[in-house]
């Protein structure tokens, strides 16, 4: 079983993800990415209020319907997305991790979505605009997928900063799974970060 400081994280199938953890509540967070290409970045993060690094998205109740309005919502408030022109649908699912040791038992919900330079560029533009841009949500990042010649600067340095819950783990899964760096440049930047 995964775990983060001791504490257990569950990874959990989708048909799973919401009954399997009695009192939990649901966050779902969203993954942007490029298609592979020559570009040294495919990925959006974001700086938080609170100084971590995160994917965008959050906490989803009753009144959102399902999990993916809940994240459009969300999507709508800290990136300025209108869910016309971005919408997350359950396709876009990638998995779901309980994590039951912290104050509040969650259930986090992972969404990723290919989508073009240019739609990226009008997400990072819309950014800047959105309700919750300068409280919740301090800009959006681009992630580095590359290396430096000194073996630490790019990923493995992005790797040792402070992530939300487990958006850390959420990440290099999902480099994996998407295969946008091949396993041994990931292992190598994961390797790397953990003795920078």
């Amino acid at each position: 079983m995964p775990s983060r400081g001791g504490e257990a994280i569950r990874v959990l199938k989708s048909e799973a993800a919401i009954t399997s953890c009695g009192g939990c509540v649901s966050l779902s967070v969203l993954c942007l990415h490029l298609p592979p290409s020559s570009l040294s970045f495919r990925r959006q993060m974001q700086m938080r209020f609170d100084g971590k690094i995160g994917f965008p998205g959050g906490f989803v109740d009753l009144r959102d319907g399902t999990l993916e309005d809940g994240l459009n919502r969300e999507l709508s408030e800290e990136l300025g997305c209108d869910p016309k022109t971005l919408c997350i649908a359950e396709i876009d699912y990638a998995s779901s991790h309980a994590t039951e040791a912290l104050p509040q038992k969650v259930v986090a919900h992972f969404y990723t979505k290919k989508v073009s330079l240019e739609e990226l560029h009008k997400v990072e533009l819309r950014a800047v605009q959105a309700k919750d841009h300068g409280r919740e949500v301090m800009g959006i990042i681009r992630v580095p997928l590359y290396t430096l010649r000194d073996g630490f600067g790019g990923l493995p340095a992005f790797l040792t900063n402070t992530f939300i819950g487990n958006a850390k783990e959420q990440l290099v899964s999902a480099l994996r799974t998407l295969r946008l760096l091949n396993e041994a440049e990931l292992q190598a930047a994961v390797s790397a970060s953990r003795v920078g």
